[in-house]
This record gives structure tokens, sequence and C-alpha cells, in this order.
């Protein structure tokens, strides 16, 4: 898969492509709509696939202070874009330029002369242009006036509720992994580099690769069993402490999974934690001792669940 930035010329061979278009952030099972329309008309038009995104997002262009909410990053984006089928995915700068421009320039400057899109499938909720003022009707004959197609894809409902980012981060902070999985269609998952810390785990026999939570959401503090996926495509199994370790001073936000029957190096490694089960909040312990236990007894219910 071709992936372009903003400020790349779009190539050739992406150009005349169908476009999904929008924020795609968690691409869960309403993006996946979106973009498997995109890809289908795509294939019977003999074109390509694209899919544009927006980088950053744009509430937090506009809420700046906001505390953080991603579900994903642009590179796991990229990586589920590719993964679903598409050619070529671009992130678009949302910067205050991109937010002043009008509908009317949107369709003419970005879609028309610098993506040269043939077609594009939004969702039927998507706005665009200065203060959002275009709809999916604006860009139908928008597009139309460049030979731009525009087509909109119904919202997906699961579980009589249209599936949103929204709900998914409500899933998430309440600790409802697996209701999160059900909508993303996959484990939540926070990507980072591997970092040193105080190594207080080692020194009781739990040593984890702590990774700071960044631009990601807040899931619900606590342990957590999750999977561990490396660079080199090994998968390892294990339990995860999430928050601000209340045992410690001083309290520092990490997520701290620690892996099952594994011993190598991970540090200034590239790592990616799913989070497949909430087993309990976060705590704080009498004595090391009695935090020791409950580690034990957390990784026990982990190994139990990633193994059934």
């Amino acid at each position: 898969m071709i992936r372009l930035s903003g400020d790349q010329p779009v190539p050739a061979l992406a150009r005349g492509a169908i476009v999904a278009l929008g924020n795609f952030d968690g691409f869960h099972v309403g993006h996946q709509a979106v973009v498997g329309r995109a890809i289908e008309r795509a294939r019977a038009e003999g074109r390509p696939a694209m899919v544009a995104t927006f980088d950053p997002h744009p509430a937090r262009l506009f809420r700046p202070d906001a505390p953080p909410f991603l579900l994903t990053t642009i590179p796991q984006r990229m990586d589920l874009f590719e993964a679903f089928g598409a050619d070529a995915a671009l992130a678009l700068p949302f910067d205050r330029a991109l937010a002043a421009v009008s509908p009317e320039e949107f369709v003419a400057q970005w879609l028309h002369q610098r993506i040269g899109a043939a077609g594009v499938v939004t969702g039927e909720d998507f706005t665009f242009g200065k203060g959002r003022a275009g709809t999916t009707a604006d860009l139908a004959l928008l597009g139309q006036r460049h030979g731009i197609r525009a087509e909109t894809v119904r919202a997906v409902e699961t579980d009589g509720a249209v599936a949103s980012s929204t709900r998914i981060r409500q899933h998430l902070k309440a600790g409802e992994v697996e209701e999160a999985t059900r909508l993303l269609t996959r484990p939540f998952a926070i990507r980072g580099m591997v970092q040193h810390g105080d190594k207080l785990g080692r020194a009781i026999g739990f040593p984890t690769a702590n990774i700071a939570l960044g631009d990601y959401l807040r899931p619900a503090y606590g342990v957590y069993a999750v999977r561990g996926r490396l660079e080199d495509g090994r998968v390892l199994n294990g339990a995860a402490n999430l928050g601000i370790r209340p045992q410690f001073d001083p309290p520092k936000e990490l997520l701290e999974p620690y892996f099952f029957d594994f011993s190598g190096d991970l540090y200034e490694q590239e790592l990616t934690v799913e989070l497949v089960r909430f087993l309990r909040p976060e705590a704080k312990f009498d004595s090391l001792d009695a935090l020791t236990a409950q580690i034990e007894a957390d990784c026990a219910a982990a190994r139990s669940i990633l193994t059934a």
C-alpha cells in the first residue's frame, strides 16, 4: 500500500482513485463499511482504492486542552487500512489553513486537484469545510462539477445502537473491553516504544515492558489480560497494569505488561499491546508480599483467559 502525507504529491498510479474519506479513528465496523464500499467500487471500476484520513484529529485542533482520546495513531490506522485491502492511504494535514477552506475549495483543491479522486465514499454524517458547513449533499453536488461521484454509507448498528468511536471510548473507560472489541472487530491496542523504568517489577519477579500512553484514550485504570505483538511478528501473552501505580511513589501513568515465559530484552523496541479482558481495578496493597500474591493471581487469571 502507498502511504502518503498531505505535503506529498499523489503519484500517478494512485490518482483516479475511489476515496474513502473520514477521520476513521478506531476503524470500527462503521468505518470498515465505508472503506469496504470504496474498495468494492474501485475494484468494479478498475481503479485504485484510497483511504484519506486527517492528522491530527480535527477535535485536537479545536480543543487542544481536551484529555487524550485517540483510539489509533496514524501509523496504526495506516496498517489497518492496508490489511483491509486499500491500495493507498493519505493523511491530510488538519491545520488552521485546511480548517479555513470552504466546502467548494476543499472539493476543487483537495479532492480534484491534489488527490485526483474519481469518486468519494463517506459516512452519512460526514461534514467538511470551514465551520463544518459542507454536508454529504453538498459533497455530491460539488463533486459532480469535477467528475467526482460521491456516495454515502449508512451507519452500522450493533445491539440496537449506532457503532461509533464515542461508544467505544465509553466502553473502554468502563473497562468493558470485550464490548469495545466487538465494535472494533479486534482488541483495542496501544503501541509504543518500550522504555526503561525503575525496575520495581523486576525486583519482585515480574519484569515489565513499560510504555507511555501518549495521546491514546485512557481506558479504565486497572489490570488486564493482554497480548503483546513484537515487530518480528512474535505474539506474547501476559498481564498488564494500566494506570498510575498507586503502590509506588511518585505516581506515574504507564502501561506495564508482564509477559509470561519471556526473558528477552525489549528496550527501545516498538511493542503493540492488546487489551483482551479487564481483570480488576488498580489497588494499593499493605506490603510488597501482598502485591506479589495479587500479581500471581492476576497472572493465573490472565493465562486462563488467553489460553481458553
